[in-house]
C-alpha cells in the first residue's frame, strides 16, 4: 500500500468503513456484546443492530478508534506512515504532515500515535529453534557519575531472537540473572536447539537450568563477534542489529522515550520488524486496530 494508493481507494469515510467492517468481520457482522450475527440499519451513518441483546454499535465500537472524532482518512495516513517509516516517526512529524505547520495539536497526535502502536501489541509466543539473546541499555549520558555507573540511570531491554523468525523486545526493571531467568522461562521454549549470547555473567545463572547446556557464546571482550563451529554460525549480531535499528529511531526520530511509554515503542518496532518483508502490512495494522480493546486518554497518562 502506497500513499497514493490509499488517497485513491480511501477517500471517503464510507470506504473506510468498509474496509474496517472486511477486516474486523470476514465472517459476516456480530455482535461485541454477545457474539450473535447483526444487521445493518438502514442510516446514513453505518449502524448495525444486535437483536439478542438490543445494541446497536459501529465497526470502530469497542477499539482504538472508539470515541475518536477524527476522520478515518486521517486514522489511515497516521497508519501508513508508521507502517512505512523503518525507524519509526515521531508525533511531532506525523502532526506537520497530516495537519500541517500551524493546524492540529501535538496532543492530538500523541495520542493518535500511541492508539496505533496499542494495537501493535501481539499474542505471546514460544520462541525456538536458534535463539540470540542480547540486553541493552536505553538512556542519555549523565555526566558526574563515573564511567562505572553509567548504567544506573539506563533503563535494560532485553532482544530475543529466532533466526529466520520473530524478534522480541521486553522492557526490565533490573538487569539481574533472575529477572532475564523470568523473561527467558515466559518467552523461549524448553525445546530450543540453541541459545547464543554474549560472554556477559548474566547468562551464566540467567538461563533456565533445561537450557544452560545449550548456550553458545562469543566473547565481545576478546573481539570476537562470529565464530563458526562445525558450520555452524555464533554470534549475536541478528538481534545486535535489531537494537541498533531501534537506537536509530531514538536518535533520529523520537529523540526521548519515557521510561513509563517505553514498551510501547518496543512493540511497534518489533511489529513492523517481523513484518518487513510483508506486502499487506498497513492491513494487518488495521486488522490488529479493529481487535485491539480501547485505550483511554486517562488510561494511557495514568
Amino acid at each position: 500500500m502506497t500513499l497514493i494508493d490509499l488517497i485513491e481507494h480511501f477517500d471517503t469515510d464510507e470506504q473506510c468503513r468498509e474496509l474496517l467492517v472486511r477486516l474486523r468481520w470476514p465472517n459476516g457482522v456480530e455482535c461485541p456484546r454477545c457474539k450473535m450475527p447483526a444487521v445493518e440499519l438502514a442510516t446514513e451513518k453505518q449502524l448495525f443492530y444486535c437483536k439478542g441483546c438490543d445494541y446497536q454499535f459501529t465497526v470502530t465500537s469497542g477499539t482504538v478508534f472508539n470515541d475518536s472524532h477524527l476522520p478515518l482518512q486521517k486514522w489511515f495516513l497516521a497508519t501508513l506512515l508508521l507502517c512505512e517509516a523503518k525507524k519509526g516517526m515521531s508525533a511531532l512529524q506525523i502532526k506537520r504532515t497530516i495537519w500541517g505547520k500551524n493546524k492540529g495539536s501535538y496532543k492530538t497526535a500523541w495520542y493518535l500515535c500511541h492508539r496505533i502502536r496499542f494495537a501493535m501489541t501481539e499474542v505471546q509466543k514460544m520462541l525456538d529453534g536458534t535463539i540470540e539473546v542480547d540486553e541493552t541499555y536505553i538512556g542519555g549520558k549523565k555526566k558526574g557519575i563515573g564511567s562505572g555507573n553509567y548504567r544506573d540511570h539506563k533503563e535494560t531491554v532485553i532482544g530475543i531472537i529466532q533466526r529466520d523468525g520473530q524478534l522480541k523486545f521486553i522492557h526490565i526493571g533490573n538487569a539481574d540473572s533472575k529477572t532475564i531467568r523470568n523473561v527467558l522461562e515466559q518467552h523461549v521454549s524448553e525445546d530450543v536447539d540453541v541459545i547464543v549470547t554474549d560472554e556477559s555473567v548474566l547468562y551464566n545463572q540467567g538461563l533456565p537450568i533445561t537450557q544452560r547446556s545449550k548456550r553458545q557464546s562469543v566473547n565481545h571482550q576478546a573481539e570476537e563477534y562470529v565464530r563458526y563451529e562445525n558450520g555452524f554460525m555464533v554470534t549475536t549480531n541478528t538481534v545486535e542489529s535489531a537494537f541498533s535499528l531501534f537506537k536509530r529511531g531514538i536518535v533520529g526520530s523520537w529523540h526521548r522515550i519515557s521510561p513509563k511509554h517505553l514498551a510501547s515503542y518496543l512493540n511497534e518496532m518489533t511489529f513492523r520488524f517481523n513484518r518487513r518483508d510483508s506486502h499487506v502490512l498497513f492491513l494487518d495494522t488495521l486488522r490488529h486496530m479493529v481487535t485491539a480493546p480501547v485505550l483511554t486518554f486517562e488510561t494511557l497518562t495514568a
